[in-house]
């Protein structure tokens, strides 16, 4: 695998260009944008909830059979040139009401040409990692974009501070749009000038990925019980992860009263955190499988979940940041664990279909899940805060439901991976 040594950090450096352009079009800079555009916190919702269904497109991808470099690079490069045009679009003239049209669908659009190649795009630059060092890898990689993208985030939020302070808002849409293009310049050219596999290397993953479709067709994949098996797995990390964290944030900043600088400081210690066990998480999975490492990840995550269960203004500051920490330990490893445990236990020919369908059944599970809970967050608050006649928040209640899944997930993972033989 030497000769594709070149390839494999120009996937480093092209997961770091990604990453930057991911943080200009989330959280608090896509949230300025829409203030500018005069849109409202439910439609704003609506638009975040484009953005956590985006994974469905992924879905499309098992139609892709033929070019795929080629057609991965194109919808890559148009993926990021609307995500440019999220800055562009409130520096027009156009009435107020095509504004926010235009943004909508171009949010649309850019997360379907974003997903549908996404599979293709790991499966093709992760095919260049030997599997032995996958875990170390991935690591270095994840690792890379949290350091870098701390250092980007703070100098472009400093600039977008900057010229909201002194009236000129529009100047630093100007200038984030013009970050977008270059940074989608770069990013293009990691990906042109990244290598594919031989043609005799490939000719038998074809061989194989054509005799699956002949026996099951373009859906066949979605009966292989690996991929049910990682399908079950991810469900269930999903829904642990999605019925308390989005409804996190609001509990720090209402019925916790954390300060926007408290919560700031809690990011750089969740990206520390992340990056000091990337690595350690990477090395162990190498040594005893990604299955074992998500096991575990997710028993410190479940641990986690736990205290915040009794996590009540009192004692906020320690024992949220104590979850904090334990949430970062844990992400450090599961979203790792979540693509290789694909490349664990899936042939190589079925690589790109499973890890598009298992994204896009998980994803959909854990947007649904999140729709469950509101109903559950809403009750308890209009209540005064009580449930079965106990005073207790919302988030506490949905901590223990977290909880309860990670435990579920623990679970299926030892019996149907790690005490099977093989690499689990």
């Amino acid at each position: 695998m030497d000769k594709y040594r070149r390839t494999r950090i120009l996937y480093i450096l092209q997961a770091d260009f990604e990453y930057f352009i991911s943080l200009l079009v989330a959280g608090s800079f896509l949230a300025a944008v829409t203030a500018q555009l005069g849109i409202s916190d439910s439609l704003t919702g609506v638009i975040s909830a484009i953005i956590s269904l985006g994974q469905a497109f992924q879905l499309l991808s098992v139609f892709m059979r033929k070019n795929i470099k080629r057609k991965v690079v194109l919808f890559s490069a148009m993926n990021q040139l609307v995500f440019m045009c999220l800055y562009v679009i409130p520096l027009t003239g156009l009435p107020p009401g095509w504004k926010t049209a235009l943004f909508i669908g171009a949010v649309t659009l850019a997360y379907f040409l974003y997903n549908i190649v996404h599979p293709k795009k790991i499966d093709w630059f992760m095919s260049m990692v030997e599997d032995g060092n996958r875990g170390r890898y991935t690591s270095v990689k994840e690792m890379v974009s949290l350091l870098t993208g701390m250092v980007f985030s703070y100098v472009m939020g400093s600039m977008s501070d900057y010229y909201r302070g002194i009236g000129q808002v529009r100047k630093s849409f100007a200038i984030c749009a013009g970050t977008i293009f270059v940074l989608t310049v770069l990013h293009t050219l990691t990906m042109v000038l990244a290598a594919e596999k031989e043609e005799g290397e490939e000719q038998g993953e074809r061989e194989g990925a054509s005799s699956g479709t002949c026996r099951g067709g373009r859906f066949g994949i979605i009966r292989d019980r690996n991929v049910l098996r990682v399908t079950a797995v991810l469900v269930i990390w999903h829904a642990a992860n999605y019925v308390a964290v989005p409804f996190y944030g609001s509990y720090q900043i209402k019925e916790l009263g954390f300060g926007l600088k408290y919560v700031s400081i809690l990011g750089i210690l969740y990206s520390s955190v992340r990056i000091l066990f990337s690595f350690v998480w990477g090395a162990y999975a190498d040594r005893r499988s990604f299955a074992r490492m998500m096991r575990a990840c997710m028993a410190v995550a479940a641990l986690g979940c736990l205290i915040n269960v009794f996590t009540v203004p009192e004692n906020g500051k320690l024992f949220f940041t104590t979850y904090y920490v334990c949430y970062a330990i844990a992400m450090a490893g599961i979203g790792n664990a979540a693509m290789n445990v694909v490349f664990d236990y899936v042939d190589a020919s079925k690589r790109a279909d499973a890890l598009a369908v298992t994204q896009v059944v998980a994803g959909i599970c854990g947007f649904a899940t999140t729709l469950l809970a509101s109903p559950l967050v809403t009750y308890v608050q209009d209540n005064g805060d009580m449930f079965l006649g106990m005073h207790v928040y919302a988030q506490q209640i949905l901590s223990l439901l977290s909880c309860v899944l990670y435990l579920l997930a623990i679970w299926l993972i030892t019996a149907m991976f790690c005490r099977r033989s093989g690499k689990g």
